[in-house]
């Protein structure tokens, strides 16, 4: 199984060229004790499965699940292009998996479709705790701009961390227009990171460049399995 840090270059690698990627989440809660099990069978059907640009990510919802979901499996994808070919995964194989996740799934939640339109990759094996903002954004193209500047503002202190920033385009969750994310090594470098930027004037003012925005709500997520090509 390759690791999350292949994972995070490939998809930067996608967003370099011309070609926007999407992505669709899921979120679904387990059942008490059905991780492994969950993950055991997720690894039988990926077995050997070549993707043709895209990737799968199944991650666990660590806190702020508003929902109750426990969850998430991902599929990013290059827009008009194909993630895999159509018999890339044995029908048989998905067909068993399916049928196995309905013991192991207590309930399946919302679905959400977007894009994303900013990354920075991280090769810091220890950043594997990520923090993800949903927000209302007024005006989009100021918000991508002081996303933007804060980034190269602050280059030192996002050094080695992940940061993601895109839409949300079908069912936004509770009205989100975008999403922003930012990895750490655990909740106390997360917060280490917050105090200090927010004890920054300069950083403040970038936030307020952003426009009119309204924080909708916030969670952490970690990768469990990838699957790339």
């Amino acid at each position: 199984m390759k690791n999350t840090i292949l994972f995070l270059t490939l998809l930067f690698t996608s967003l370099l060229s011309a070609q926007t990627m999407a992505f669709t989440v899921v979120e679904l809660k387990a059942k008490d004790f059905s991780e492994a099990k969950v993950l055991e069978d997720f690894d039988k059907l990926f077995d050997g499965v070549e993707l043709m640009n895209g990737t799968i990510v199944l991650e666990s919802i660590e806190t702020g699940s508003t929902l109750g979901n426990t969850h998430r499996l991902a599929w990013i994808y290059p827009l008009g292009g194909e993630m895999m070919a159509e018999n890339a995964v044995d029908p048989l194989k998905s067909q068993v998996f399916w049928a196995k996740m309905g013991n192991y799934i207590e309930e399946w939640g919302p679905v959400h479709h977007g894009r994303i339109l900013s990354w920075q990759p991280t090769k810091n094996e220890e950043m594997k705790l990520v923090h993800i903002w949903d927000v209302k954004a007024k005006d989009p193209i100021a918000f991508k701009k002081g996303h933007d500047n804060i980034l190269n503002s602050f280059k030192q202190d996002f050094k080695d961390r992940l940061v993601g920033f895109g839409t949300y385009d079908i069912n936004k969750p509770n009205g989100a227009t975008h999403w922003v994310l930012v990895s750490g090594i655990d909740e106390e470098d997360h917060l280490m990171l917050l105090d200090k930027l927010q004890n920054d004037s300069k950083f403040n003012g970038l936030i307020q460049s952003r426009g009119e925005t309204e924080e909708v709500s916030d969670f952490a997520v970690k990768h469990l399995r990838v699957i790339m090509n």
